[in-house]
């Protein structure tokens, strides 16, 4: 710990970057599960939970080009700061709307806010992946993703148990803490120095600059088969959307319960964090990162076939868990095998794989729930993760055969 507080802590620039990241997802996890509870006590149906994902999903994958081209050739601080007051305008009009109930409380207008809550988000991905290596030295770049993840999962820990909370005796002003989490955001990124500026190597955006950072994705089978390995995880394996319906059908726990369930897989997410940041450098990340989704799709099973509420809080911690140590090897692998000048586009495709896949893994979810059942589907999905997970294992060898990290700098 002395370690990080001499090499990590006292970058000033890094705490304004987790304070940013912070009060962020804090504000995001009030959101996701606030809407979440509100359109289904309101719509009772799983397909219309599931159409959440869908929406915030829809403007990742129309902008996936022009967002990462955006964060190579501009200033990626001013687009932090703009993506965030989009963000203050949504949680303003969700409190707006939900308190005064306009328009009978119908659920249209909130999915279309969501629309542009998932273009602020497109943008802000990013930006946000490419100009962390800015901020820190390459030696201690790992350890600081490491207690960036870290801080992003305390946001995500403490946003699920607020909102239930205030879901649960405030109702609508929900929305209000979520506001006042985006402003402090803001704030953040407004005090962030003008670093990780645009490259100026892009003087003209055409075709071939929008496609680059998939060729790149392509043609480096390291990063393709780390990245690709995140969409089936995610999109087979999301649980997330489809929590109201187990503390609800399932459960019976009602809104605090639904709370404590969204913040078990950050406090499994915090211990595996802890755990990574005293770990010196792993051995054999790409081997790490396979099994550790092989266990999350494992969790993803328990979960769904559990009626016990203390099993599925075991499972959701284990599934936290072991979210945390693939999240973590695939932003290391993907950011130190990728040139800063690619670094946006790269990363964008990683965002909308990441970001993305959770909204389409939950559409996906909803949509079979729909069909199936909420159990089955989900349990159906894990195995499929397991499935692929081994697959993935014979079909990117170099992946696995990868020592150490440094070996990872080009």
């Amino acid at each position: 710990m002395y370690k990080f507080s001499q090499s990590v802590l006292l970058n000033i620039n890094l705490l304004k970057f987790i304070s940013l990241t912070w009060f962020g997802h804090f504000a995001l996890k009030i959101i996701s599960l606030a809407v979440g509870w509100q359109i289904y006590v309101q719509t009772g149906s799983p397909l219309a939970l599931g159409l959440i994902g869908l929406i915030q999903f829809a403007p990742q994958f129309f902008l996936i080009l022009p967002a990462g081209v955006i964060a190579d050739k501009y200033n990626r601080r001013y687009i932090l700061i703009i993506c965030n007051i989009v963000q203050i305008f949504v949680a303003g009009f969700l409190l707006y709307y939900s308190v005064y109930k306009l328009d009978d409380g119908s659920v249209i207008p909130i999915y279309l806010i969501l629309i542009l809550h998932g273009v602020a988000m497109s943008f802000q991905g990013p930006s946000s992946f490419a100009i962390l290596p800015n901020l820190v030295k390459s030696e201690i770049f790992p350890r600081a993703v490491h207690y960036v993840n870290f801080f992003e999962e305390f946001g995500s820990l403490a946003g699920p148990i607020a909102a239930g909370i205030l879901i649960a005796y405030f109702n609508e002003w929900v929305y209000l803490v979520a506001l006042i989490g985006f402003i402090i955001s803001t704030l953040s990124a407004i005090s962030l120095p003008n670093i990780g500026s645009g490259s100026g190597e892009i003087k003209r955006i055409n075709i071939k600059v929008l496609l680059s950072g998939f060729v790149y994705v392509w043609k480096s089978k390291i990063v393709l088969g780390t990245m690709t390995i995140d969409i089936v995880a995610m999109l087979f394996s999301s649980v997330m959307g489809m929590l109201p319906i187990f503390a609800i059908d399932i459960l019976d726990i009602g809104p605090e319960g639904l709370g404590i369930l969204r913040a078990t897989p950050s406090i499994g997410a915090l211990f595996a964090a802890m755990i990574l940041s005293q770990l010196p450098s792993l051995r054999y990340p790409g081997r790490t990162l396979i099994y550790s989704i092989i266990i999350f799709g494992c969790a993803t099973i328990t979960f769904a076939l559990s009626t016990v509420l203390w099993i599925s809080l075991v499972a959701l911690f284990i599934y936290g868990a072991s979210d945390m140590i693939s999240m973590n090897i695939r932003q290391i692998i993907v950011q130190l095998v990728t040139p800063d000048n690619m670094r946006g586009r790269v990363m964008s495709v990683h965002s909308v794989i990441t970001t993305g896949s959770n909204e389409l893994g939950d559409f996906r979810a909803g949509l079979s729930a729909t069909i199936i059942g909420i159990a089955p589907a989900i349990m159906a999905g894990g195995v499929l993760t397991v499935s692929f997970s081994i697959i993935w294992w014979f079909l990117f060898p170099g992946l696995k055969e990868v020592k150490d990290m440094k070996d990872l700098n080009n």
